[in-house]
């Protein structure tokens, strides 16, 4: 694909990404070579490199740029890992993630979303992203154990099957809440037992499915218990 946006690019994780405290040379890196214009749709190209999310169709949205930097430095990745994100929304992730793990597993449960992906990353060379489509609550089974996992979407809480799909001392990184609060999360794994932390407040949409909310529930506040 042609990139007529590299300087826009480059301005980005200057100003967005390093300025913010965020100066792993392999995350910047990564966040040079993904061109974030061929994840968005045409008409909306230019705004590519905003610092801001945008709307990417069947009410979702790819998120600013900071907060996928932030959730993959948060994964603490080496480079050899087995990486499941739930939500592949545009890809923009997942290709993120190529750039720094050995293998991504992406789940979305919209079927256009998950074909428009899997035709950009092709498209662009990331031949380490198997996209599926289907619920992401349930992770993918078949691939586990991983040594992160990445919700793209607000769980009421994070779901049993993807603590269980983690790797001894595996992270999930994963916005937990409801329509007015949400707290970006990590859980790590040790044994059978998990800590964690809440980093900073967020806004994403909601993360449907069998563990996570249902298609009519979407509340704007209600409490939660661990």
């Amino acid at each position: 694909m042609e990139d007529n946006f590299e300087q826009e690019r480059m301005l980005m994780v200057a100003e967005q990404i390093e300025r913010r405290g965020l100066c792993n040379p392999s995350l910047l890196e990564a966040f040079r070579r993904v061109p974030r214009h061929c994840f968005v749709p045409l008409d909306q190209q230019q705004l590519a490199y905003i610092d801001g999310p945008l709307s990417i169709g069947d009410g979702q949205t790819i998120s600013q740029p900071y907060i996928v930097a932030l959730m993959t430095s948060l994964a603490a990745l080496q480079g050899d890992e087995n990486v499941l994100e739930i939500g592949t929304g545009s890809g923009y992730q997942a290709a993120i993630l190529a750039c720094l793990v050995k293998t991504v597993h992406t789940i979305e449960r919209f079927a256009s979303l998950a074909r428009r992906a899997r035709q950009v990353l092709a498209q662009l060379g990331f031949n380490n992203v198997q996209v599926h489509e289907g619920d992401g609550t349930l992770g993918w089974a078949e691939a586990a154990p991983f040594q992160a996992v990445l919700v793209t979407a607000a769980a009421p809480r994070p779901p049993q099957p993807l603590l269980e799909q983690l790797s001894e001392g595996g992270r999930l990184v994963l916005p937990v809440g409801d329509r007015s609060s949400q707290d970006l999360q990590v859980w790590q794994r040790q044994g059978e037992h998990y800590s964690t932390e809440s980093i900073i407040p967020v806004s994403f949409v909601p993360l449907r499915g069998k563990h996570g909310w249902k298609e009519d529930h979407w509340p704007d506040h209600c409490y939660f218990t661990f």
